[in-house]
């Protein structure tokens, strides 16, 4: 599963058979210390395990520190163009920069920072877009292809291989699913560089969770992809649950409730749509290695929750609880879900 190199950013592990890892950014003004660092602890709480900021001028380097003292997980310096903010941010203590280093001039800046990043241990990560590439490139291309965005990701990291710097991490995101995919299945064969994979610009939470899904979900089923980011137009603690609800989708994420509730029917005499939800949003937090299932009714109630570890099945106005197919107890609709959270709690 995933690259064969390693990298390590702060206490995260990247590629070389390390656990995939879940990253989000902040979306507070940099300006803004104190939202910043408000904003990371919702992140580290929710599960986000690498935190990325915006370092778009001098006076954003101060973000370094405050977010370091704030919270436990990685740091890092999203920079673009000016080489002296990663020599900056590399002096602050950042753990991680994404930096791309065509776009920062000449070979002694690209150098100054190459060394910067490797006496301090810190890697660096390159990402480019459909919508970034190189003149040349898009010219011999005609147009952001996945070999085009491939040959871009894999130019910039030669520029840093020229200064004998190899902690790298690539991305190369698309906000056309099937060019990212091919895209990041082209590095994939082409370098062993560890993937941060993510489809870029996906859309509102609806769509961007259902692109990420699609995209990201497909490259790690095929073993491709060491460090995930959904990209919504939303909080961005919404990203990382979808990000954790990818990985467990796919079986990829240990510990943690796997949640399946019916799509109700004409059968269904309760209000599951309501309880299901509830369920979901108040097992967020649960890191119990255990099998949730929601049903509308007892046609597959009880033989969906025969799977499961514990499990609820509607009737008219009330419902039984399950636990490994064995019926608990009946309870009305009003208190089922309280029933279900109680025999969760003793488990």
């Amino acid at each position: 599963m995933g690259s064969k190199m390693q990298v390590k950013a702060g206490n995260v592990h990247i590629g070389g058979g390390a656990k995939i890892s879940v990253q989000s950014m902040l979306n507070v003004p940099s300006t803004d210390i104190e939202g910043s660092v408000a904003q990371a602890k919702r992140l580290e709480e929710a599960g986000c395990e690498i935190i990325r900021a915006a370092i778009p001028d001098m006076d954003a380097v101060r973000l370094i520190p405050a977010l370091k003292e704030a919270v436990g997980v990685p740091i890092v310096a999203d920079i673009h163009f000016n080489y002296k903010l990663a020599l900056e941010a590399c002096a602050a203590g950042v753990d991680k920069i994404r930096i791309n280093p065509g776009n920062i001039g000449s070979d002694d800046r690209v150098k100054a920072v190459a060394d910067a990043c490797k006496s301090r241990g810190i890697p660096i990560r390159i990402g480019v877009n459909s919508g970034s590439l190189e003149k040349e490139i898009l010219a011999k291309y005609g147009h952001p292809t996945p070999q085009a965005l491939c040959d871009s990701a894999l130019y910039h990291a030669s520029l840093l291989e020229k200064f004998d710097f190899h902690d790298i991490v690539l991305s190369m995101k698309s906000s056309t699913v099937g060019t990212m995919i091919q895209a990041y299945e082209l590095a994939s064969q082409q370098c062993e560089y560890p993937l941060h994979l993510g489809v870029t610009e996906a859309g509102t939470e609806r769509m961007g969770i259902i692109k990420s899904a699609a995209g990201i979900g497909s490259l790690l089923m095929h073993g491709i992809g060491d460090t995930i980011r959904v990209s919504l137009t939303a909080d961005p603690v919404r990203e990382v649950y979808a990000a954790h609800d990818i990985l467990r989708a796919l079986d990829l994420k240990e510990g943690g409730v796997q949640f399946v509730s019916c799509p109700t029917c004409g059968r269904t005499r309760i209000d599951l749509v309501r309880i299901a939800n509830e369920v979901e949003e108040r097992l967020r937090g649960c890191e119990k290695n255990i099998k949730v299932a929601v049903m509308g009714c007892v046609v597959n109630g009880p033989g969906e929750a025969k799977e499961a570890d514990i499990g609820i099945a509607g009737g008219d106005g009330c419902g039984l609880v399950f636990k490994k197919g064995e019926v608990i107890c009946k309870v009305d609709e009003d208190k089922l879900v309280d029933a279900l959270m109680e025999e969760i709690e003793k488990m």
